[in-house]
């Protein structure tokens, strides 16, 4: 009785004591269930190493091109709103709207447009670049050419070989191809600088760079016919506020408009990098840029090593509880 009741009263006054040396014996244990299955832990560490190596070397290599741009400098007297803080009181006589000289920062804009469902769309279409998007398989070195993946597209007759099951089809659909472009297609803007770096990276180097080249052309041209289109719906509506009229300080001023809309116009025809400005242009790539094989040998190794050990601890504490 009195043995009984010393050894609570020691346990009551070092508690923590006797609970450092449960734990003790826990991490004893715990390290010589992991050193009596080293042998499983290596031989799965090395499978995974193993297949790991395998599949960084199957990779193919990828290229990226990037050009670095500027916003073309804009002109301070486009646009309706040019004369709008001279004679807006004016023209509100008339019920004439000329609106603020505010708006969206045109290249801003002109950068989402280039990430936008639609562009991207018809810029596919447009240079037919389905097959090199969705069905190529291996860049050859040798003669330049491309390897198409011969279960999804015939490259001789053009056609699409794909299985899937609807609603898709054996081509495949913009909002697929949309998905797939915008991981191979980079664009960012630098807000210390204000430059824009606009990248493709491709099986292809050929490829990568041809697209950066063809992106900054479009973009340049979507945005100058979005503005000619806007400024000639301008002029006919101010030329049709002319006819209505008869108050000739107003007409003046829409006459004024008018001649705005047409330098608008006329800068917009006469300038092809309307919105960018190619400061450096696209290249053809020369190193690859990935894959990161050194970084996915280590990456599965670890991932390997990780799940041995708790395959070996969950194994030992099953065959503890039964």
């Amino acid at each position: 009785m009195n043995n009984i009741q010393s050894q609570d009263a020691q346990f009551t006054q070092y508690p923590n004591q006797q609970l450092k040396t449960e734990d003790e014996i826990d991490l004893r244990e715990l390290f010589s269930v992991i050193w009596q299955g080293k042998w499983l832990i290596i031989a799965i560490t090395a499978v995974f190493a193993i297949g790991s190596v395998i599949f960084a070397i199957m990779q193919p290599n990828t290229y990226k091109s990037e050009a670095l741009l500027a916003p073309a400098s804009e002109e301070k007297s486009g646009g309706l709103g040019a004369l709008a803080g001279q004679f807006g009181g004016l023209a509100s006589m008339a019920g004439i709207n000329l609106g603020g000289g505010g708006g969206v920062d045109k290249t801003q804009m002109a950068i989402e447009v280039m990430k936008s469902r639609q562009f991207t769309s018809e810029f596919i279409q447009k240079h037919n670049l389905l097959p090199d998007l969705m069905a190529v398989e291996k860049w050859n070195m040798s003669d330049n050419t491309i390897s198409y993946d011969d279960e999804m597209y015939d490259a001789t007759s053009k056609k699409w070989l794909r299985e899937v099951k609807a609603p898709f089809k054996p081509k495949p659909s913009m909002q697929e191809a949309f998905k797939v472009f915008t991981k191979i297609i980079t664009v960012n803007s630098a807000k210390d600088t204000g430059m824009v770096t606009v990248s493709v990276e491709h099986l292809s180097p050929a490829i990568a760079q041809q697209w950066v080249t063809w992106l900054i052309e479009d973009i340049n041209k979507v945005m100058k016919e979005k503005d000619v289109a806007e400024a000639n719906r301008s002029s006919e509506f101010l030329t049709k506020q002319i006819a209505q009229t008869n108050i000739a300080d107003i007409r003046t001023i829409l006459y004024q408009l008018i001649e705005e809309q047409t330098k608008t116009i006329m800068f917009a025809e006469v300038r092809d990098e309307y919105v960018f400005k190619t400061i450096d242009p696209a290249l053809v790539p020369e190193v690859k840029a990935g894959p990161k094989r050194a970084l996915i040998c280590v990456l599965g190794t670890m991932l390997g090593g990780m799940l041995a050990v708790m395959l070996v601890l969950i194994r030992h504490f099953v065959r503890k509880e039964d």
